[in-house]
């Protein structure tokens, strides 16, 4: 067996499940689990495959937990600074 992706139009989607019904010992139509959890999966597993891949190859700075709370304390007091009046 084979399996295929279709993407179908919401409004052709009932003919076409009317065109594959004659079909239905030869066809298994299933929802794709990981899109009723989570609509967006696809695209969130790419960009998370290449936020690994920039780390692996050091096209982004990875810093340690001290250098974050290091840069977030900075952060929010430029911001402090900045409207407090």
């Amino acid at each position: 067996m084979q399996t295929l992706k279709i993407k179908i139009e919401d409004n052709f989607l009932q003919e076409f499940l009317s065109i594959v019904e004659h079909y239905k010992g030869k066809i298994q139509i299933e929802k794709d689990e990981n899109l009723v959890i989570d609509p967006y999966f696809y695209e969130r597993r790419k960009q998370l495959q290449q936020a690994l891949e920039d780390m692996v190859n050091d096209k982004i700075d990875m810093l340690s937990q001290k250098q974050y709370d290091q840069k977030v304390d900075q952060f929010l007091a430029a911001l402090k600074a900045k409207y407090e009046n």
